[in-house]
């Protein structure tokens, strides 16, 4: 197999979680995007293994290391996201401008009124 099928369909991939983490405004969209771009990744990495026939697999383990800290970023991700969703009822990523809680003002918003 030619290593131009997998770099292709890498980099359409990749694109659609460009694509997917600058045009969605729902935080689990987003975090599915930069997972489609993890995969994206994970793909490259597994054909220029296979390609280049290491003899200790280096793209290979590289990939395994990916899918584990893609595994912790999806488990944080989804924890921030609940507990937004908790504390504003929406999770709408436009419309997140602090980490405050609503109604209570932040240091520098004192400091502006001082």
């Amino acid at each position: 197999m030619h290593l131009a099928f997998p770099l292709v369909t890498a980099a359409l991939l990749f694109s659609a979680g460009v694509y997917g983490v600058l045009a969605r405004r729902n935080a689990i969209l987003v975090l599915m995007s930069v997972e489609l771009m993890l995969n994206a990744v994970n793909l490259n990495l597994v054909a220029f293994d296979v390609h280049l026939r290491d003899r200790l697999h280096g793209g290979q383990v590289l990939t395994l290391f990916t899918i584990v800290i893609a595994a912790a970023e999806v488990g944080l991700g989804l924890a921030i996201v609940l507990l937004v969703f908790r504390n504003r009822r929406m999770i709408d990523v436009d419309r997140l401008r602090s980490l405050a809680e609503p109604g209570r003002a932040t240091a520098a918003e004192r400091e502006a009124v001082k």
